[in-house]
C-alpha cells in the first residue's frame, strides 16, 4: 500500500528530472532550426492535400485552415529529416512544437506524417482511415501547412502540421 501512494510521487520525480535534462538542448536546437529553416515553393501535391483537408473539415461544419509560412518551413525541415533517413517518424516533434509555440504563438501544435504515397488523395484518404490522423484533420486547430518531398527513389514523405494561435 505504501508502494501505491508513493508512486505517483515518483513518476512526477521522473517527469521533472527527465524535462530539466533536456530543457538547455531544445533552446540550442531550435535556434539551429530558427537558422536552417527554409520555405520552398508550394508543389502542386501540397496545394492539393491542403485543398482536401480543408474542403473535408467544411463537408463536417467545421472552419477551414489558413496555410502559414513558419509552418511550412518547420514541416520542410522534418520532411527534409526523414528522406535524409528513409524514415518515416515523428522524431524531434517537442522541438518543432516548442519553435512553433514561440515563433508563430501556437498554443497548440500536432501532426501527421506519411510515406509512399503518389497522390494527395491518396495520403488524405489513408489520413482519414486512421483514427488519429483524422482527429487531427478535424481538430479545433487555426492554421496547417504541408511538405512533400521525394526521396532518390521518387517515393514521397509528408509531413503535415496544424497549430492553434
Amino acid at each position: 500500500m505504501k508502494l501505491l501512494t508513493k508512486l505517483p510521487f515518483m513518476v512526477l520525480l521522473a517527469v521533472f528530472s527527465l524535462s530539466s535534462c533536456t530543457t538547455d538542448s531544445l533552446d540550442d536546437k531550435a535556434d539551429a532550426m530558427a537558422l536552417s529553416l527554409v520555405t520552398p515553393e508550394a508543389k502542386t501535391i501540397e496545394v492539393e492535400i491542403l485543398e482536401r483537408i480543408n474542403n473535408h473539415r467544411l463537408s463536417l461544419g467545421l472552419s477551414p485552415l489558413a496555410d502559414m509560412e513558419i509552418v511550412k518551413s518547420v514541416a520542410f525541415s522534418h520532411t527534409d529529416y526523414m528522406v535524409d533517413k528513409d524514415e518515416v517518424s515523428h522524431h524531434n516533434f517537442f522541438t518543432r512544437s516548442e519553435y512553433l509555440k514561440s515563433h508563430a504563438g501556437a498554443k497548440t501544435v500536432t501532426e501527421n506524417v506519411a510515406y509512399g504515397y503518389s497522390s494527395a488523395e491518396a495520403v488524405v484518404r489513408a489520413w482519414i482511415k486512421s483514427e488519429a490522423h483524422k482527429e487531427n484533420l478535424e481538430g479545433d486547430f487555426t492554421n496547417f501547412d504541408i511538405s512533400a518531398e521525394k526521396n532518390e527513389d521518387g517515393r514521397w514523405y509528408y509531413t503535415n502540421i496544424f497549430i492553434k494561435k
